[in-house]
């Protein structure tokens, strides 16, 4: 006797879930297809997986499908889907139509918001995000560990210290002891807020440390030249069994290419296949970085064309600096080609390559670079910098200073 719809469908739904929270989206979406296919209706508990699996392979196109599905449902006005829809739509970087949809609800309550917050926080909108956070305080809505999480990571990404610790403050004052998402969150914004005596402080008082904890000091470290700390950090973590990810890496990648470590870092990229963690492109950017920091910018050249990815204009205008200081011409051009075909409109890599040549005396063809930009109007821009004073930020310009 087959199975009642209900429990079908009832099964199906548990498997969706823990599809997508499993790291799996695309058997996920598969698995939803299917059932589909056999004539299973979905309802409101079906779709929020859905979508978050959409988020995760990038699948726009089901997403939007899926949202129509919901509308066809009569579900989107449920506050449960509309989370999703939200969440969903930022994960595709599509903040607007998630904006959009928060603004159209009727009712929403705590977790609405705190998606909407999230995603704003998540997707490089740290602006946005304080903002949208007084808007959520003046409607009442109680401020639990995951506001805070998105608070502390918008203040990281501004720099904010001194609203970090406000953030900070207020987590000590409303939760006994201290969450792990918590903890993760405050040691991410001291360390990008350039505070590691407080990141140190914090990681040393968690109650509980992942791998999260661990990358976070670690990237930190390394980014900012504290190389010694952040491999001796690297070392220990292994010591302590806490098995790395690709942040850990880049961490310690990063710490190499600092040090100018380039057998260090050969490896610990080597290393990654060890733990199973195949090489990123950000990985390889770091293995170029350090190479090109040691001066064998050949080899940094080299290892660009034989990566299995598509380099990026961070990692080839990286290669490039290294070539200005290194004194390789032929590397120069060839790399400097490249970023011109990348973004024929950025002027930094047409100055670049005339410096190079200024450098090496070939004043002809550093004129010939600067007469050909006036020719295709590619302007210089003015560079600037944000700093934090007691009441405002600034916006500082090279011909002027600007309140923001």
């Amino acid at each position: 006797m087959p199975p009642s719809p209900a429990t079908t469908l009832a099964s199906c739904n548990a498997l969706l879930a823990s599809l997508a929270r499993s790291g799996r989206p695309g058997e996920a979406l598969r698995t939803f297809r299917d059932m589909l296919a056999r004539g299973v209706p979905p309802d409101h508990f079906t779709l929020p997986p859905v979508l978050r699996s959409c988020a995760l392979t990038g699948a726009a196109g089901f997403a939007a499908s899926s949202h129509a599905l919901a509308v066809k449902l009569g579900a989107q006005g449920n506050l449960f889907m509309a989370s999703a829809l939200v969440l969903c739509y930022a994960g595709l970087s599509n903040l607007a139509d998630a904006r959009r949809l928060f603004d159209g609800m009727r009712e929403r309550d705590a977790v609405l918001w705190t998606s909407m917050l999230s995603a704003y926080a998540q997707r490089g909108e740290p602006d946005a995000a304080l903002r949208f956070f007084g808007g959520m305080v003046a409607a009442g809505m109680e401020l639990d560990a995951v506001v805070m999480v998105s608070l502390l990571l918008a203040c990281g990404q501004l720099g904010w210290r001194r609203h970090g610790r406000s953030v900070h403050a207020s987590c000590v004052r409303r939760f006994l002891g201290m969450p792990l998402s918590l903890g993760n969150a405050l040691v991410d914004m001291y360390v990008k807020c350039g505070d590691f005596a407080f990141a140190e402080r914090v990681f040393a008082g968690m109650p509980r440390r992942d791998v999260i904890s661990w990358s976070a000091l670690i990237l930190g470290h390394g980014l900012n030249g504290r190389s010694d700390v952040a491999l001796g950090l690297f070392d220990r973590m292994a010591t302590e069994g806490i098995q790395p990810n690709s942040v850990t890496f880049l961490g310690a990648l990063s710490a190499c290419a600092h040090s100018g470590m380039v057998d260090k870092a050969y490896s610990i990229f080597e290393g990654m296949k060890r733990w199973g963690i195949e090489p990123e492109l950000k990985h390889y950017s770091c293995m170029a970085d350090t190479l090109g920091r040691a001066g064998s910018v050949i080899e940094a050249v080299k290892l660009i064309e034989e990566m299995p990815f598509e380099p990026d204009e961070a990692m080839l205008g990286g290669v490039l600096a290294a070539c200005r200081v290194h004194g390789e011409m032929e590397a120069a051009e060839r790399v400097s080609k490249r970023l011109m075909d990348m973004s024929p409109g950025k002027s930094g890599y047409y100055m670049s390559l005339a410096n190079i040549y200024s450098d090496v005396g070939r004043y002809s063809d550093a004129e010939r670079i600067r007469g050909f930009m006036k020719e295709v109007k590619v302007n210089k821009l003015p560079g600037y910098s944000s700093v934090e004073l007691d009441v405002d930020r600034f916006c500082i310009k090279i011909n002027g200073v600007r309140s923001t």
